[in-house]
């Protein structure tokens, strides 16, 4: 099988790749705003968000497969957002904004939402991953350090599992492929393997 990936993610593309699933970027053109795709709405609770953005995602590549005359194959979109209790954390603007987030992070559970979608023929299909993830309390330091790394800029949360981050998560349940950006479950499943 293979599929459009609507994802700049190089995670994803390495996710995909584990389970043996073949793909072809479908990027956005210059003309597309994929940014504002992902504002979030007032008073939008995480899972709405995450699963909103996903779907908006999806119709956006839709319509680019259509604009490019590709062949027609299964695309697949995803977004990722963390969250604490309602608060919707998503990439930082800069290093002050990493900062902060880590901070909120720091000494707490907090949940990772990644929604997962596939526009296969007419039908698109929709799921949601929830994992846990907490982390031990971190010295300002330790974040000021991590943030000079660069590694939290386009990370929702300001983390990345794959990175140096994962030093300080004492526990995770859920999906570690799901944390990473595309649970393999649901993305399995979704694609009928």
């Amino acid at each position: 099988m293979k599929i459009y990936l609507a994802s700049q993610s190089p995670r994803r593309r390495q996710l995909l790749d584990q389970i043996g699933v073949a793909h072809e970027l479908l990027l956005p053109g210059e003309d597309e705003d994929a940014e504002a795709l992902e504002a979030v709405l007032p008073g939008e609770l995480p899972a709405d968000y995450v699963q909103r953005v996903t779907l908006a995602k999806l119709k956006a590549a839709v319509k680019r497969l259509q604009q490019r005359g590709l062949p027609p194959a299964p695309i697949l979109c995803a977004d990722t957002t963390v969250a604490v209790g309602r608060r919707i954390l998503g990439k930082p603007a800069d290093d002050k904004d990493a900062e902060r987030m880590l901070g909120l992070l720091s000494g707490r559970t907090h949940r990772v939402l990644t929604a997962v979608a596939v526009r296969r023929g007419q039908r698109n299909t929709l799921a949601l991953n929830v994992s846990r993830v907490h982390f031990r309390p971190l010295a300002r330091a330790e974040i000021q350090a991590y943030v000079a790394s660069g590694e939290p800029r386009g990370k929702a949360g300001s983390y990345a599992i794959q990175s140096a981050a994962a030093a300080w998560i004492g526990r995770i349940d859920g999906s570690y492929s799901g944390i990473m950006g595309l649970p393999l479950f649901e993305t399995a499943q979704l694609l009928g393997l």
